[in-house]
């Protein structure tokens, strides 16, 4: 299969298999043995958006920024909540994350940059505030979730999820965007803190061991929130300690990938793991291993579902266990799996122009 039809129909799969809704929100994820979608969450509505304006820069298909506003619509209107300055985890609902408010506000700007519509701007700015005013322990790392309406945070737990860590320097990378929009350093200085809070504490994210199928299958998880701190320092891929943990962290998640991957591997590994390679590459920061990077692609491609039924082909699945495909269609895994092998594509056909703000 070329990479331009896998292109179209994970592109068909986001805008009509019904993981869009109606009312504009991206359902987190569906459930192809009940037949039915996981709700409408915020966070995938913000990856939703950034997907579609990607898939416009590709194609010139207008359908696609038509769904990424549908998509700013609905978290402008519908879900940020302006009494409290807040963006819910759901609409109305009563937690809200700090790695999702990121991914949003990534999201309200692309679509802002392509339709210059001010109130995505106004609001990526107010929730990149909310994010440094409420979420902030005071040593440089910010609580993970904040119940609503008081905005008190939420207990830290030992999920990765729940507990500040390295992942969240992708969340800080909606300070770095909101920072080249409108050139307010408050939002540089945000985004430089956080790179330096995470560098420190990166390298007890990955235990050392796993036994346990149970622990490696949690490592595998890991890997998956290990590659959005890797994501977080692509700005800053140029500086020598950050090529440096570049280089050493993919050299380590493909290792562990590979150990874990019979037993249980989730397509949006692989997908991260390839945009790393290649984009880390471009910025001169990590020359890139072609057989690795091969064998990942070839791998991520046998992810994406094909049925008869429009609900599910050309979504890519979340992920595997044994021999046997986990019946979730991500949206999420499919954001990340058509950017990684478009790149792919046209790394290997010599015509690689990547975009920093392109990143999903």
């Amino acid at each position: 299969m070329s990479t331009q039809e896998l292109l179209a129909r994970a592109g068909r799969w986001l805008a009509e298999s019904g993981i869009h809704e109606s009312n504009g929100g991206m359902a987190r994820y569906y459930l192809a043995d009940l037949e039915k979608n996981k709700p409408v969450s915020t966070e995938i509505t913000g990856y939703a958006i950034s997907t579609y304006v990607y898939l416009h820069s590709l194609t010139g298909d207008e359908s696609y920024l038509d769904g990424a506003t549908a998509a700013a619509d609905f978290l402008v209107r519908s879900a940020w909540d302006p009494r409290l300055r807040a963006m819910p985890v759901e609409p109305d609902h009563c937690l809200t994350y700090f790695f999702d408010c990121g991914i949003i506000v990534r999201g309200l700007l692309a679509i802002w940059r392509e339709t210059d519509h001010e109130p995505y701007r106004d609001v990526a700015l107010a929730l990149g505030r909310a994010m440094a005013r409420d979420f902030a322990v005071g040593d440089g790392r910010y609580h993970p979730i904040l119940q609503l309406p008081e905005k008190k945070a939420s207990a830290w737990g030992q999920s990765w999820s729940r507990s500040p860590g390295c992942y969240q320097l992708k969340a800080a990378l909606g300070w770095h965007d909101l920072f080249e929009a409108t050139g307010i350093p408050l939002f540089e200085s945000l985004y430089q803190e956080a790179l330096e809070t995470t560098l420190r504490a990166q390298a007890a994210f990955l235990p050392a061991q796993a036994r346990t199928p149970e622990e490696r299958m949690a490592v595998m998880d890991r890997l998956h929130a290990y590659c959005y701190f890797l994501e977080g320092l692509l700005p800053e891929a140029k500086r020598e300690d950050c090529a440096r943990v570049l280089c050493h962290g993919i050299a380590l998640v493909s290792c562990r990938l590979r150990e874990i991957a019979p037993l249980f591997a989730r397509s949006d590994v692989y997908a991260q793991l390839l945009r790393l390679r290649l984009l880390a590459h471009n910025e001169g920061a990590v020359e890139i291993d072609l057989s690795a990077a091969r064998e990942e692609a070839e791998a991520l491609a046998a992810f994406q579902a094909e049925a008869s039924d429009l609900r599910i082909d050309g979504g890519f699945y979340f992920g595997r266990r044994g021999d046997a495909v986990a019946l979730q269609v991500n949206p999420v895994s499919t954001a990340f799996a058509l950017q990684a092998l478009t790149l792919w594509e046209s790394f290997s056909s010599g015509t690689f122009e990547p975009c920093q703000q392109a990143l999903i």
